[in-house]
């Protein structure tokens, strides 16, 4: 199953605050732990909400509101997207997992849906189409050779 590890927003990661050289070889170190263990797909940081945007949906309608956004425990710092065998061994990597923050801190897993978990109402047209497109995200991901 694949889970996104969610890292949640602190004051000072909304201020963009760097994190220190100490935090970042923590992270590395385990990063290379998830990468040996088979279990990263993806991570990142993300910018402060000050630099993004938010699209809100009314119908037809769309409205952009400029960051910063006011509620930082409802914002998210970094993401991790994770292959493991359950919630219970995301749990426990989550657990050896450093401080993200200098100060306290949450994180957040989420499982990702899969196909199977639409039942019915994904057609096999849209699983198909679903997979086209996987597929041509990977290519386009690749880096080219020259």
């Amino acid at each position: 199953m694949r889970v996104m590890v969610i890292v949640k927003a602190t004051a000072d990661s909304e201020r963009g605050e760097m994190p220190s050289t100490e935090l970042l070889t923590e992270m590395g170190k385990f990063n290379e732990q998830l990468v040996k263990a088979g279990v990263l797909l993806a991570a990142d940081g993300l910018q402060p909400s000050s630099r993004g945007k938010r699209v809100r949906f009314s119908g037809a309608n769309r409205h952009v509101i400029d960051g910063p956004f006011a509620e930082t425990k409802e914002l998210i710092a970094g993401f991790w997207l994770w292959q493991v065998k359950s919630m219970e061994e995301a749990l426990e990597w989550v657990k050896r997992c450093p401080n993200p923050m200098p100060t306290d801190s949450d994180i957040e897993i989420r499982r990702v849906f899969e196909a199977e978990d639409f039942g019915p109402e994904l057609t096999p047209e849209l699983s198909a189409q679903d997979e086209r497109r996987r597929g041509e995200s990977a290519d386009r991901a690749r880096p080219t050779r020259a």
